[in-house]
């Protein structure tokens, strides 16, 4: 028992936290035998491109999404704009219409985003497909930074960075920004070793040709879509100079019901691409795959609840030291997350309770992910997590 519970520890640790650092020191060791990875410049020749935007029901925010699409800056003659309004009931798609740049498609029945973004892409013919989600807004210069890594032939797709908009007064949600800064950073790390281990679909890109249909019933289109092209032995990048920002979830419910789906969806991607967890041929891309996503995605939450048991069972047989700091420790750090809670309860609001409080929900919206896919019951066309407004 001693040893699976080091074993768990060293898991809980590796997965969060030991990956990270291991994976700066890789990089590091590469620099120093390689020299950093080049970035190639902003040039003259720009590959064709079509910004692809899937919405459904967005009035409330498509006027903001189409003033910040169209102030894009990237050549006027090698730019196409393309927004599936497929299902929507309200005035998505008439507000579309008022825009000649842009090509609306539109159809009354909701099959969900899947099926819209394929049929948009059956009708696609420039060299790069970049994909945004409709309540996100791009920095001017994303698409530039986006398109120019595509001078590497090396490159398959090109992921942008997700910035969430945290209040300077906020809730639980608050950990949402603070996870998604270390993600950057993990995805920095990533990036400059070999390839990022899928992309976001609050904006990311691909080269047209390497485009592959995923199953209809994908829940991580976006996850499933760039770690396709991975397999071919194509890289992923990670571009934090072309960035999509969008405001936190409108409450800690609403992060959960995301966190969930993301969860659902996780175990799904590893059912579909479990070829990638045997190393070869893909050695340094599965590395990186088990040690960002799996571990997450599967055995590190049970992992934290079996070394919380295990410790306690470990106490009771023996007065070593070392035991009873490592389970005063892994206590003070829930009795946190509950303080959070009750805080966020209470609505009071004390940030440095709410990041374990969000790392707590974080694993906990994976063992639910895990029954929801189980039990198969995450439609494709699910209710999307609201936001702030």
């Amino acid at each position: 028992m001693v040893l699976a519970f080091w074993l768990s520890l060293f898991l809980v640790f590796y997965t969060f936290f030991g990956y990270g650092i291991l994976l700066f020191a890789l990089v590091r060791i590469r620099i120093m035998l390689k020299g950093k990875r080049a970035i190639p410049e902003l040039g003259a020749a720009w590959p064709t491109l079509t910004l692809i935007v899937a919405a459904y029901n967005e009035e409330a925010w498509i006027r903001e999404k189409i003033s910040n699409t169209l102030q894009l800056d990237y050549p006027a003659d090698k730019i196409h704009y393309v927004f599936v309004t497929d299902g929507s009931s309200d005035s998505t798609p008439d507000i579309i219409a008022e825009f000649p740049q842009i090509r609306l498609m539109h159809e009354p029945a909701r099959n969900g985003k899947i099926a819209a973004m394929e049929r948009a892409m059956k009708t696609i013919d420039t060299e790069v497909v970049v994909f945004t989600d409709a309540n996100t807004t791009l920095n001017k210069m994303a698409l530039k930074n986006i398109a120019r890594h595509y001078a590497d032939p090396t490159v398959g797709a090109v992921s942008g960075e997700k910035r969430v908009q945290i209040e300077e007064v906020s809730d639980a949600t608050a950990g949402e920004g603070f996870y998604w800064k270390y993600e950057s950073k993990l995805k920095t790390w990533d990036s400059e070793l070999y390839s990022v281990v899928g992309a976001a679909g609050e904006l990311f890109s691909v080269r047209t040709s390497l485009y592959e249909p995923v199953e209809p019933d994908t829940i991580l289109d976006d996850f499933m879509i760039s770690m396709l092209i991975a397999k071919k032995g194509y890289r992923i990048i990670y571009e934090p100079a072309a960035y999509a920002s969008e405001t936190g979830s409108e409450n800690i419910g609403e992060e959960l019901k995301r966190k969930i789906r993301i969860a659902a969806g996780g175990i799904q991607s590893i059912v579909r691409l479990r070829s990638l967890l045997i190393p070869y041929p893909y050695f340094v891309l599965s590395f990186q795959y088990v040690s960002h996503r799996v571990l997450r995605w599967t055995i590190t939450p049970f992992l934290m609840i079996a070394a919380v048991i295990m410790n306690w069972i470990i106490l009771g047989k023996t007065n070593e030291t070392i035991y009873t700091v490592v389970f005063a420790l892994q206590l003070l750090f829930y009795i946190a997350a509950y303080a959070g809670w009750r805080m966020e309860k209470s609505k009071v609001r004390i940030k440095a309770l709410f990041i374990p409080y969000y790392f707590c929900m974080m694993n906990y919206a994976v063992m639910a992910g895990i029954k929801r896919y189980l039990q198969k019951n995450q439609a494709v066309t699910w209710e999307k997590a609201k936001r702030k407004q």
